[in-house]
C-alpha cells in the first residue's frame, strides 16, 4: 500500500480515508444529514478486504454506541459519526463508557437545532458535548476541527487520546467542514493491533480469560455508596490530568492585537477573514482558537486576554462558548458574542460590523 497520498476531499470523506490508515478496527453508524459521506465513503472503500477493518451500518444510533461500547471494551480502535439528534440519541451510551472508562471514538459533524431542526451547518451542540451530555459527573475530550485536513488529522489523535485515558472522545465538527472539499495529506498506514498486543498494552481489556488472571467486567454499576464515590473521585483526578496535559490551542496575530475573536471550527475560518478585514481598515484584532473544546483553554484565555481592550466571541450558534469564556476571563475584559442561528453562516463582513458595534466602539 502507498504510505502517503495527497488529495482532494470533503471532511467527512477525509474521516473515513484517515479511520482506515490509522489502523481503525471497526465502525458502526447510522446514515443521517450532513456526516452520511462518512460510512458511505467506507462502504465505498471496502477495507475489510485489505486491513481487515469491520464496516456496518447498525439499525440506530443507540445500536451504534453500544457496538462502540462492546468494541473498544475489547481494546479494539473502533467509532462512530452521525449528527446532532444522532448523537443525542448516543448520550447514555457514551455516560456508561465513561463510567467504564472505555475509550471509543464519536464524531459529531453537526446541523441546526433543536429537535430535528434543519440539515445546515450549525455549533450549536458545544454544550452537549462539552458538559457531558449523558447523567453523572463526567467528561467527554472533545477536538474541534477548521479543515478537512484536521479531520483526517483527528481520527488518530482522538484514539490516542481516548486510549491514553480510557475515555471517551469525540470530534466536534460541522456541516461547513464536512462538506466543503479541501487538498489534504492523508496520514501513512498503521498496521491494525494483535490481540497480542492488545493483551499486552491493554490489560483492562474483555478479551476472556489469559494466563494468571479471569476474566475482565466493564460496568457502570455500583450500588455501594462509598465505592461509587472512590470511583467518580478516581475519574476527577483522570479529568484533572486531562485538563493540566491536552490543551490544545491556536492564535493569530494576538501579538499585538488590542482586541481578540475567539472562535472555534469553521467559526474561526471565517473570523480569519474577518481579521483580514479589520486589520485594512487599521483594527488591530487577533484569533484565539480553541483546538480542545474539553479541556478547555482557560488560563491561556486568561493570559491571552491581559491588557486588551475586549474579546469578541464568534459563533454559529445562540452564544455556548462565550460561557466558558467569561468564566476564564472573569470579568478583567469585557467579553461580547455574535452569532448566528438556524443553520445560517455568517459572513466574514457581519463578523467585523459586530466587531465594530460592541467592543471597539
Amino acid at each position: 500500500m502507498e504510505q502517503q497520498e495527497v488529495t482532494l476531499l470533503k471532511g467527512n470523506e477525509a474521516i473515513a480515508h484517515a479511520a482506515i490508515r490509522c489502523g481503525c478496527d471497526g465502525f458502526f453508524g447510522y446514515p443521517i444529514t450532513p456526516q452520511s459521506e462518512i460510512i458511505e465513503t467506507l462502504s465505498m472503500l471496502k477495507p475489510w478486504e485489505t486491513t481487515g477493518m469491520v464496516v456496518l451500518q447498525a439499525e440506530s444510533e443507540v445500536a451504534s454506541i453500544n457496538m462502540i461500547y462492546g468494541g473498544a471494551g475489547a481494546g479494539k480502535r473502533v467509532f462512530t459519526s452521525s449528527s446532532s439528534p444522532g448523537v443525542a440519541l448516543m448520550q447514555e451510551g457514551i455516560t456508561y463508557m465513561a463510567g467504564c472508562e472505555i475509550p471509543g471514538v464519536v464524531v459529531n459533524v453537526q446541523r441546526g437545532g433543536p429537535g430535528l431542526g434543519t440539515i445546515q451547518p450549525s455549533q450549536s451542540d458545544y454544550f452537549q458535548a462539552t458538559r457531558g451530555g449523558g447523567n453523572g459527573d463526567y467528561n467527554t475530550i472533545v477536538l474541534a476541527p477548521k479543515s478537512v485536513q484536521e479531520m483526517a488529522d483527528f481520527i488518530d489523535l482522538a484514539f490516542e487520546l481516548a486510549f491514553k485515558y480510557r475515555n471517551p472522545a469525540m470530534i466536534l465538527s460541522d456541516g461547513v467542514i464536512g462538506q466543503m472539499m479541501e487538498r489534504v495529506v492523508l496520514p501513512p498506514y498503521k498496521p491494525r493491533k494483535t490481540e497480542e498486543e492488545i493483551k499486552k498494552l491493554y490489560p483492562w481489556a474483555t478479551i476472556g480469560r489469559t494466563k494468571g488472571r479471569g476474566p475482565n467486567i466493564h460496568t457502570s454499576l455500583e450500588l455501594r455508596p462509598e465505592a461509587m464515590e472512590a470511583r467518580n473521585i478516581h475519574f476527577q483526578e483522570k479529568y484533572r490530568q486531562i485538563r493540566e496535559n491536552e490543551v490544545r490551542y491556536e492564535t493569530l496575530y494576538c501579538d499585538d492585537a488590542e482586541y481578540i475573536i475567539v472562535s472555534f471550527g469553521s467559526a474561526a475560518r471565517l473570523s480569519e477573514k474577518a481579521i483580514e478585514i479589520a486589520r485594512g481598515e487599521g483594527i488591530k484584532v487577533g484569533l484565539f482558537r480553541p483546538i480542545t473544546l474539553w479541556p478547555f483553554p482557560s488560563k491561556e484565555i486568561a493570559n491571552m486576554a491581559k491588557g486588551k481592550k475586549g474579546i469578541l466571541v464568534a459563533e454559529i450558534n445562540a452564544g455556548q462558548m462565550v460561557d466558558d469564556v467569561r468564566l476564564a476571563i472573569n470579568g478583567a475584559v469585557n467579553v461580547e458574542y455574535f452569532g448566528r442561528l438556524g443553520g445560517i453562516v455568517p459572513e466574514p463582513e457581519e463578523i467585523v460590523e459586530a466587531l465594530k458595534k460592541t467592543i471597539t466602539h
